[in-house]
């Protein structure tokens, strides 16, 4: 997010220089400097001791399509307790093991997100409110249940990653084209806007 005005008073900021961060939006009545600011996210793929998925179906996704659990961070918590936080509320399971899978920016929604690699014993799925529907695929059939691969799709990169560190056959993975991406983005941020 970029500031316009102070979140604190309300005044119009002001461009204020800030050492090698160039011009900052600056409140002179707080005499305070606002940096743009965006949203901590994770991004969870949990397998089993099976090597199956859990994949779940949410409001904004296509309806043909699944993903990993994804979810905010909240104040004072670390990622690997929010990866923990958001699997267990979302999908009724708790995590045995997690393992850090990188950053990767999400430029649609100015979030950074944060992929974990996390194991759970298999279990029934029991879903939040959030989540219309979930359940454990095979590795190998999840390119064809998940959105089709696109630049800057941090969920492909951590299941590349998932299928590389078990020592997995990697499995066919559909891109999308440039104009299905748009596309696919435009009904997303309509599904958003309506709710």
């Amino acid at each position: 997010m970029h500031y316009k005005y102070c979140p604190e008073c309300g005044t119009k900021l002001i461009p204020h220089p800030a050492g090698d961060d160039g011009d900052v939006p600056y409140c002179p009545n707080c005499n305070r400097m606002w940096f743009d600011s965006f949203s901590d996210c994770v991004l969870v793929l949990v397998y089993d001791e099976f090597d199956e998925l859990a994949l779940s179906s949410q409001w904004y996704l296509p309806k043909q399509f699944a993903s990993f659990t994804t979810g905010f961070m909240k104040p004072g918590e670390t990622a690997e307790e929010a990866a923990a936080r958001e699997v267990q509320e979302e999908l009724g399971l708790t995590l045995q093991s997690v393992t850090y899978a990188g950053t990767y920016w999400f430029d649609y929604n100015s979030q950074l997100m944060h992929g974990f690699i996390g194991c759970a014993k298999k279990a029934p799925l029991h879903l939040s409110t959030e989540v219309q529907s979930a359940k454990w695929v095979p590795a190998a059939e999840v390119p064809g249940v998940m959105l089709p691969d696109f630049p800057g799709n941090a969920a492909m990169t951590v299941f590349r990653q998932y299928i590389t560190s078990r020592g997995l056959p990697m499995p066919d993975i559909q891109t999308m084209t440039p104009e299905q991406q748009k596309q696919m983005m435009r009904t997303t941020k309509e599904k958003i806007g309506s709710k």
